[in-house]
């Protein structure tokens, strides 16, 4: 994933949570806000130190961005998007992972229609 397509900065977060909408599963957590003015969607990540140790957070962080590079092309463009992992995350491999992601985008309809 492009480093022009995250969402890094306390700013955009806050504006994501405080604006825009969200969705849940038992895994996952996703806010997400639509901005005309993009032509790509961005992506912020959190993953607590609650979830284990910075080998594990930064494991789930990458199955999290490889999951949406796979999904690239089905994702609508212009929204920025925060995914906020759980607990149940640590023990998940990259398919349960990518998954949960996809799950998400569907019930939030940021997936585009085939």
């Amino acid at each position: 994933m492009k480093k022009a397509w995250r969402i890094k900065k306390n700013s955009e977060f806050q504006e994501v949570f405080k604006k825009g909408a969200s969705f849940a599963n038992r895994q996952l957590v996703i806010y997400y806000l639509h901005k005309s003015e993009q032509n790509h969607y961005r992506v912020g990540l959190s993953v607590s130190k609650k979830i284990g140790n910075a080998v594990v957070r930064n494991q789930v962080k990458r199955y999290i961005r490889q999951a949406f590079i796979e999904l690239d092309l089905n994702i609508k463009k212009s929204y920025d998007i925060i995914i906020i992992a759980r607990k149940p995350t640590k023990e998940m491999d990259f398919h349960q992972t990518k998954k949960s992601v996809n799950h998400l985008l569907y019930k939030t309809n940021l997936l585009e229609k085939k």
